[in-house]
């Protein structure tokens, strides 16, 4: 199993303490880059893939690097949803 399957395989177990950079990694396995909007983005962060134009947003988590549980499942929803994950 790949670094990449193991990375998916946590993601998709729901665990307590998914991070940030975790997340960047996934998506970039799948092919998104990260959007540099500038130095007024704050927190807002976008991942957009480039083949099909999908978009992926979220607020970078503050002091902790960890995710919301909401935030993993939105993003699961959209990535299955749009056919990324199965």
């Amino acid at each position: 199993m790949s670094r990449f399957e193991k990375l998916l395989k946590r993601f998709l177990s729901k665990p307590k303490h998914f991070t940030y950079d975790e997340l960047a990694r996934l998506l970039a396995g799948f092919g998104y880059k990260k959007v540099v909007a500038g130095k007024t983005a704050g927190s807002r962060v976008a991942f957009v893939n480039p083949q099909t134009r999908h978009i992926v947003k979220l607020h970078k988590p503050h002091q902790k690097p960890e995710l919301k549980q909401y935030q993993l499942d939105d993003i699961e929803y959209t990535l299955r949803n749009k056919g990324v994950i199965q």
